[in-house]
């Protein structure tokens, strides 16, 4: 586990359970060992803390190139940071951007790490589930490895798109049990219909009204 992953842990999550004493069902569902995607609704930026502060393993992230590559003070932060995470560069430059960041992950995956996806591709802009983008499934039949869906509830509350700081509100997340992907995956077809699988188990665990189209992408797509 990365050092400086250690000391967000020893730092920001113990701030998260203290604080908002998030309440965590499921762990059981997350395995000791070995590989597996978790998948998850995203309605925060604080979606990705709050995993951190539940999770007991290293789960990796994505991180858009601007934060590998800035200069100055700030650039140099930013590196620092997304690197000491063990964040995975994703270049949003082209339609193939995406393709490269899986890529990056499946090595991770088949070492035995963790790595969070949100299948909608972007963070809700109303609260609602929307439908899935498959690049979740290719990625864990690639790998071998099984998807855990996780649904989180009360992030939105706690850190808005528009808040500088974050208010008090009650947040949950919910770990559903592992789905077999890689004896599964027989062409297009198959992956699309797993796709919807996963997204069916977050609802499932969040409760969320389902939209079934893409979410509208964001001026930041990859939060």
């Amino acid at each position: 586990m990365p050092l400086l992953y250690d000391l967000t842990k020893l730092t920001v999550s113990t701030t998260l359970r203290l604080g908002w004493r998030p309440r965590v069902e499921g762990l059981e569902h997350l395995p000791l060992h070995g590989g597996a995607i978790l998948a998850g609704n995203h309605l925060s930026v604080a979606d990705e803390l709050f995993l951190v502060s539940a999770t007991p393993r290293h789960v990796t992230f994505w991180a858009k190139a601007e934060y590998f590559t800035g200069r100055g003070p700030g650039g140099w932060l930013n590196r620092r940071i997304v690197a000491g995470m063990g964040a995975i560069r994703v270049d949003r430059a082209d339609g193939r951007a995406a393709l490269k960041a899986l890529d990056a992950a499946v090595p991770v995956l088949r070492a035995g790490g963790l790595v969070a996806v949100y299948p909608e591709g972007t963070r809700s802009p109303d609260g609602r589930l929307y439908r899935g983008r498959v690049g979740m499934t290719r990625l864990a039949r690639d790998a071998g490895v099984p998807i855990i869906p996780v649904g989180v509830l009360g992030t939105a509350e706690v850190l808005p798109v528009d808040a500088r700081l974050p208010r008090r509100h009650p947040v949950t997340l919910r770990f559903g049990a592992p789905i077999p992907v890689a004896e599964r995956i027989n062409g297009p077809r198959d992956i699309r219909t797993v796709t919807d699988e996963v997204m069916a188990a977050i609802q499932k665990l969040t409760g969320q009204e389902y939209v079934p189209r893409y979410a509208p992408v964001r001026a930041d797509p990859v939060d």
